[in-house]
């Protein structure tokens, strides 16, 4: 009996596609277009640029698939593409951080709600401050919850360098966001 094609490894789908099952390429948007468009989000701040970024990320992958080798998880190489379509497709604009318009809360008072969105806004605002090579990985490790190794591969950047960035990047936050109602938020 045939495994689901919903089950498979990631790997499995490409091999199907790469044998000329195209239509199995469905499955892997379904699985990852929510996190693309998500990339998306961070980098244009805005839903239209975010789901055009996803289509083009689908296509480039889909036209490029015969280069993933299989040395990492698809879901880095996939995620390695949308990185560098963004990069590229916005190199001449700022970087927008595309932080959550609320922060997850089991609390959900009228105040409560407000404290966090006035937070939540002033770090990111705060986030868009920060050089461009800081704000990327301070998105991807926080944001996305991508480790060291994993921003590595996206990025390019070696490991300690991202380190230096995230740590640098806390120490502008907060001296940033010192004497605002944001000054006590110790997610980061």
């Amino acid at each position: 009996m045939e495994q689901n094609n919903d089950l498979k490894p990631d790997e499995q789908i490409v091999k199907q596609v790469l044998l000329g099952g195209t239509e199995s390429f469905k499955i892997i948007v379904e699985r990852y277009q929510r996190k693309i468009f998500c990339i998306g989000m961070r980098f244009y701040n805005n839903e239209e640029d975010s789901y055009d970024f996803t289509q083009e990320v689908f296509i480039k992958a889909f036209e490029n698939l015969r280069s993933y080798a299989g040395r990492a998880p698809f879901r880095f190489w996939l995620t390695k593409i949308a990185y560098n379509h963004a990069i590229n497709k916005i190199a001449a604009k700022p970087v927008e951080t595309g932080l959550p318009d609320r922060m997850p809360s089991r609390e959900t008072t009228p105040e409560i709600m407000h404290m966090r969105d006035e937070i939540c806004g002033l770090l990111a605002q705060a986030v868009g401050l920060l050089p461009r090579q800081y704000r990327i990985c301070v998105d991807l490790f926080f944001f996305m919850g991508l480790t060291y190794n994993e921003i590595r591969e996206i990025t390019g950047y070696p490991v300690n360098t991202i380190k230096s960035h995230v740590l640098r990047a806390k120490h502008i936050l907060r001296n940033e966001l010192k004497g605002t109602i944001a000054e006590d938020y110790h997610e980061l």
